[in-house]
């Protein structure tokens, strides 16, 4: 991928600098390797289980970890903490809507919080949900309403090497046969997600979202988004869709919103604050249901479990995360640290995607079997070498519907330096080595629950790791 810079000032160097200056900020801890193999040991070797002061380096996700900007600090201060009619949740609505389109917008705490109130309203028992690819908490909450999730991501999806511009496409073909054949009436809304986090932060192109839209026009159903890191993948459809090279951002942003019916939306990722989320659509029929669900456990309407202040941040992120120099930044880090990956000789989710690198486990790690999970195995390796906390995105995450071992070293928006992504490549070459010695072993689960089993499962390793 090329990156140029966005700015006329910057035309003509190479290097492309972050758009901000450092404000303020938060000691980092260095717990020493025998104190990290001891955190580990106690949190039954489950990243999910460290405390944060466990570790140097937290890739673990992009979700609410980043550094907001002067303005939404701002903006903060602003916060109405009205209880019903706040004068945030407008500046919040306007927000939205200036971006999406739609007209019904429903803030809710968090992402999984929208989904749970969509398919709780649309999902069901004999009913099937298809999406290029469904993350953990769509699936888990589409599957705790009875319904089936269907991932059709198309094949080069799944293949880690492939270089295809758009790898978190639809496989249209696939979506067309699935309505066709479970009957249009069982399937009550099709998701797409952008980017598609589970297929390793790959983007969807415009034309692939339209093919969707033109398949569910055909049998008459709803077409919704899963649009947390939508800026990103509005980028990259700017700079790899030739048809869309002249557009902004956010011009590319509304024609993907465009085409959908409603999305679901986590804030905590390209709404570049710490919490918050909102589920919006057209349909003022299904929005009313939804309302009603939203007043059972979120809130009223016009906060819906969020401060007034939080629904500020969120106003002024969502725009903030539009900004080309951003995109261009923002892009262009993920690549670097990709780079550093790569010339440790580590397959890693082929084009670079927006939020994440993505490390190929099982082509690292060809002797541990996926029972054994080798994303884990690598994930942990990564932490107990150097402190860096990652997240496996594999057979413990999805289990048998898992298509990939990978585990995806997140980029918080707007934290982490150059050093501190020269660092992280240091340690993804140490283990490097150790993984090409054979010297990573299996793990085996002791403990479990019945959903999202990897934030609290328990773990041991098959052999014990060495010091």
């Amino acid at each position: 991928m090329a990156f140029e810079p966005e700015h006329a000032a910057l035309q003509g160097f190479k290097t492309i600098i972050e758009p901000f200056r450092i404000h303020s900020t938060q000691q980092i801890p260095f717990p020493t390797r025998e104190e990290r193999l001891e955190a580990i040991r106690k949190a039954g070797w489950n990243l999910f289980g460290l405390r944060s002061e466990d570790v140097i380096i937290d890739m673990l996700t992009d979700s609410g970890t980043g550094a907001m900007s002067a303005r939404q600090w701002a903006g903060m201060m602003e916060g109405d903490e009205t209880y019903a009619g706040s004068r945030s949740y407008y500046a919040f609505r306007d927000a939205v809507h200036e971006i999406t389109g739609f007209q019904e917008v429903i803030p809710t705490h968090q992402g999984r919080a929208a989904e749970r109130i969509l398919f709780s309203i649309l999902g069901g028992k004999g009913k099937v949900i298809p999406s290029n690819t469904h993350f953990d908490t769509t699936r888990a909450n589409v599957e705790y309403s009875g319904a089936k999730a269907v991932d059709l991501v198309i094949q080069e999806g799944r293949i880690p090497s492939s270089e295809h511009p758009f790898k978190g496409n639809m496989d249209i073909a696939a979506l067309d046969k699935c309505i066709s054949e479970v009957g249009a009436e069982n399937v009550p809304v099709v998701m797409l997600t952008v980017t598609n986090n589970s297929g390793g932060g790959q983007p969807v192109s415009l034309e692939n979202i339209r093919a969707v839209r033109a398949v569910c026009d055909k049998y008459k159903v709803p077409f919704f988004l899963d649009a947390c890191r939508f800026a990103e993948n509005a980028w990259f459809i700017k700079m790899r869709e030739a048809s869309c090279a002249h557009m902004t951002p956010m011009e590319i942003a509304n024609a993907m919103f465009a085409q959908a019916d409603g999305c679901t939306m986590s804030a905590k990722k390209d709404g570049m604050a710490n919490i918050g989320g909102f589920l919006a659509m057209k349909c003022p029929e299904v929005a009313a249901r939804c309302r009603d669900l939203l007043i059972l456990t979120e809130g009223f309407p016009t906060y819906g479990g969020l401060a007034g202040y939080d629904m500020e941040a969120i106003a002024i992120g969502l725009r903030e995360a539009l900004d080309p120099l951003y995109l261009c930044y923002r892009a262009r880090s993920t690549a670097y640290l990709a780079e550093k990956a790569t010339s440790a000789g580590v397959p890693i989710m082929k084009p670079v995607g927006g939020h994440a690198v993505y490390l190929d486990a099982s082509a690292l790690l060809p002797h541990i079997p996926r029972e054994e999970f080798p994303a884990q195995a690598l994930a942990l390796a990564l932490y107990v070498e150097g402190g860096v906390r990652g997240c496996e995105i594999g057979s413990l995450m999805f289990g048998d519907v898992a298509k990939m071992e990978l585990v995806r070293l997140a980029m918080p928006r707007r934290t982490y330096t150059q050093s501190h992504l020269d660092y992280v490549g240091e340690v993804i070459e140490r283990v490097a080595a150790k993984a090409r010695a054979k010297e990573l072993n299996g793990y085996r689960i002791v403990e479990q629950s019945q959903w999202l089993r990897h934030f609290t499962v328990k773990l041991e390793p098959l052999q014990a790791y060495k010091l």
